[in-house]
């Protein structure tokens, strides 16, 4: 029995005609009777009761007409269900993000933007370090990564930049320099100050990128406390533990305790947003999520970071 022998039966049992039914579907009348007969044949059950001028459901034929509609509905449904998953359209996709680059207002965006493009595919969301997303993806068990450094050369992987964004001085309410003039702190203002830092061994790259652009100016900070995410330092800064450099987007967090004010020109470079994926990825729904990703407008910050 195939599809279209249940499509054939369908169409004549809701025609109650041979002659009609062989119209509807675009087929000799013959042939559509040669099937029907080889359809009962088949089931060894009379579907149709025939007259001269008309043909009507026996009683199994009745019972058979509900189950034969539920396939070919079934077999309807999953073929638009495959052929939205080779478009791109439903799948599960999995993203990452480290802690601060979850932080960024694009963040949301992109994810928002993507389940208005892409109702039907679902997305799974993790929280990991830099060297565990970039692993995970290698092992292709994530579809792409969020993240605040990628070098270039990882084998494999192809990272792109979504947004950059200028740092700030994260800084205790009730210290000295949450209470100087609202102008950008220098590295001359920061000698002999405590600070809190990301620990290197769980992002080499922002680590040593942040202590390069600082020793440029002839600055190296005295570390009191490392942490192992951005997030965590801002907790320390709150709790009265050091001043420590973040990004800008994360200067909504616990500013009942923290106060964040500019740099200098050119004490630091500006901090990139990296979105990595795959080289040779090939799945449509994550280059679909790939290209919705490129196409979110950043929203700047703003450069006017001041004491409250």
């Amino acid at each position: 029995m195939e599809l279209r022998h249940l499509r054939y039966f369908v169409a004549v049992a809701e025609s109650g005609s041979i002659t009609k039914a062989a119209q509807r579907l675009g087929i000799q009348q013959p042939p559509l009777g040669q099937q029907i007969r080889a359809l009962e044949a088949e089931l060894k059950v009379q579907l149709f009761e025939r007259a001269p001028k008309r043909i009507v459901l026996s009683n199994a034929g009745r019972e058979f007409l509900n189950d034969a509609r539920q396939i070919l509905q079934s077999a309807k449904e999953a073929m638009e269900k495959v052929r939205r998953f080779d478009r791109g359209e439903q799948g599960l996709l999995t993203v990452g993000f480290t802690s601060s680059a979850s932080m960024h207002p694009i963040a949301p965006r992109i994810l928002g933007a993507f389940n208005n493009a892409y109702p039907l595919a679902k997305v799974e969301v993790e929280e990991r370090e830099t060297y565990e997303l970039i692993l995970r993806l290698q092992q292709r068990e994530l579809d792409a990564g969020f993240m605040r450094f990628a070098p270039r050369d990882l084998p494999g992987l192809t990272r792109a930049v979504l947004v950059d964004e200028e740092m700030v001085l994260a800084i205790p309410r009730d210290h000295a320099l949450a209470h100087k003039p609202k102008q950008p702190v220098t590295l001359k203002m920061l000698n002999g100050e405590g600070f809190v830092l990301y620990r290197r061994r769980d992002g080499v790259g922002i680590y040593d990128w942040l202590i390069a652009s600082l020793a440029k100016g002839g600055f190296m900070p005295r570390v009191t406390h490392e942490v192992h995410r951005m997030m965590a330092s801002i907790n320390l800064v709150a709790a009265g533990a050091g001043l420590s450099f973040v990004p800008a987007s994360m200067q909504t967090l616990h500013q009942e305790a923290v106060v964040y004010r500019p740099l200098a020109a050119n004490m630091l470079p500006r901090l990139p947003l990296y979105l990595v994926h795959r080289t040779d990825q090939d799945l449509m729904l994550v280059k679909n999520f790939i290209r919705v990703a490129m196409t979110v407008p950043p929203k700047v910050a703003k450069k006017n970071v001041t004491a409250r």
